[in-house]
């Protein structure tokens, strides 16, 4: 019999709400239906369990808009989305590219080349900032992020690393190594050499500074990063998120200027992984245009395939072109003819629907929003956000800031009763990510539900 360690309550909660705990088991027996639960019962023999995945939580049937539905027909409305939905569920546009393409050319083999593939990649090379524009497609973010590490190797001939701790970069060896999610590292084995991590840009709790004042401490989260660079002394990249998607964590103003700056400094690379924020999530296309720093490589996924195909790709400066003799991918499908034209319709949909400009004015309102719910509740210890996508961190006591972990996780089946999904990030952290399309009556709809479920649990009288 084989023995595991098992990890801390802590260790399990990183990149979202743990899917064993005994208050799920206690919302699917008394909100599940009979047929649900045997489907559930057959999800849970035929797949290897893992964590915040199978054993799953309800069945679906079908999904719409900012809406996804189980087989009895009861509609949530989806804040989580697995950051997929930025066009909204079943997109028409996106389905009717799908099927044009599905009679015409549905794969490219290998050393062809295709219309839509191309199409797309030069799309993305003129949508992205600076003078990123040679493009390489993968089928998902996390295998997007090995070729970017892998062209940072040999643009710089080094192999060394500097991420954050509790940053999501993906769960494949390579990328939980960069990762710093002890749910994805602990107790898997020896990880990739030379991936050193430093503390991340984290405002409410900061390291640095107990009064949270960015504006005081002089930037060190960023400084710190300088002082890797000078003592390792052969970085190959710093590989981060621009905006921080778990905790919903902006930079400080001028953090990645004098991150840029080091890295320049030190002949290192700077890899932003975009694949959760990019495509308009933060109100811009790519969410590194807030700060106006321009990476070397940036990482794209989750929405690129219009929430149906699994797409990904990295978009690189042209000077970095350098491994033709190698393969940075070689993937099946990285060139998969349907996959580009679902990825083409979903940015006209942002483009022609003017997501952009609907997500900037909706986000702001949804914070004020937010904002003046934690004036009426106690658990709410921070909120934050940008465009729409947006945290609240929930706390026991605001002076303490201890994290309201059960409380998280109650508020969130609660809102499941009530019709809305999200994902509790960190333990404590309620993130909201909805459709780009969704319309103010479903966003109000959502905070009513929000708004209902946190008293219910703060009162905490009535069971679930």
């Amino acid at each position: 019999m084989i023995q595991r360690k098992k990890q801390t309550r802590r260790g399990r909660l990183s990149e979202g709400d743990v899917n064993t705990s005994s208050l799920r088991n206690q919302w699917i027996a008394k909100e599940i239906p009979a047929e649900s639960k045997a489907w559930l019962e057959r999800d849970s023999a035929a797949f290897l369990h893992q964590a915040l995945s199978t054993p799953c939580l309800d069945v679906l049937s079908r999904c719409e808009g900012s809406f996804i539905e189980d087989l009895q027909g009861r509609r949530y409305l989806d804040f989580h989305g697995n950051s997929v939905h930025q066009v909204g569920f079943a997109n028409p546009r996106v389905l009717d590219a799908i099927r044009r393409q599905l009679d015409t050319l549905p794969f490219s083999p290998r050393r062809f080349t295709n219309v839509p593939a191309i199409e797309l990649a030069e799309k993305l090379g003129a949508l992205a900032p600076g003078d990123l524009n040679k493009v390489l497609f993968a089928p998902g973010g996390t295998t997007a992020v090995g070729m970017a590490m892998k062209l940072a190797r040999v643009a710089t001939g080094r192999f060394k690393t500097i991420s954050m701790w509790d940053a999501f970069h993906g769960a494949s060896l390579d990328s939980l190594s960069v990762g710093g999610e002890s749910c994805f590292r602990n107790g898997i084995g020896p990880l990739l050499p030379g991936t050193e991590h430093v503390p991340p840009f984290e405002p409410y709790r900061c390291l640095w500074d107990s009064s949270g004042n960015c504006r005081t401490c002089g930037l060190k989260c960023a400084q710190y990063i300088a002082y890797v660079l000078e003592k390792e002394g052969d970085v190959s990249a710093v590989i981060a998120e621009p905006v921080r998607c778990t905790s919903v964590n902006q930079p400080p103003p001028g953090y990645w200027k004098l991150v840029r700056e080091a890295c320049d400094r030190h002949g290192a690379l700077l890899i932003f992984d975009e694949t959760a924020v990019c495509l308009g999530r933060t109100g811009r296309m790519f969410a590194c245009e807030h700060d106006g720093v321009v990476p070397d490589i940036l990482v794209l996924g989750k929405g690129l395939g219009g929430g149906v195909f699994p797409l990904a790709a990295i978009i690189a400066r042209k000077d970095l072109d350098l491994a033709r003799d190698k393969s940075l991918g070689h993937y099946t499908h990285e060139k998969n003819p349907v996959a580009c034209a679902a990825g083409l319709a979903a940015l006209e949909v942002i483009e022609t629907d003017r997501l952009l400009e609907k997500t900037r004015a909706r986000g702001k309102a949804a914070l004020e929003r937010l904002r003046k719910m934690k004036e009426s509740h106690p658990l709410i210890g921070d909120v934050r956000g940008i465009g729409l996508l947006m945290g609240l961190e929930l706390v026991k006591d605001r002076k303490t800031r201890a994290p309201a972990h059960e409380e998280a996780e109650e508020v969130m089946y609660r809102c499941l009763s009530g019709g809305l999904s999200f994902k509790v990030s960190q333990g404590n952290i309620l993130t909201l990510t909805p459709a780009l399309t969704i319309a103010d009556q479903e966003l109000n709809q959502a905070f009513e539900i929000l708004e209902q479920s946190l008293e219910l649990t703060e009162r905490n009288r009535r069971p679930l």
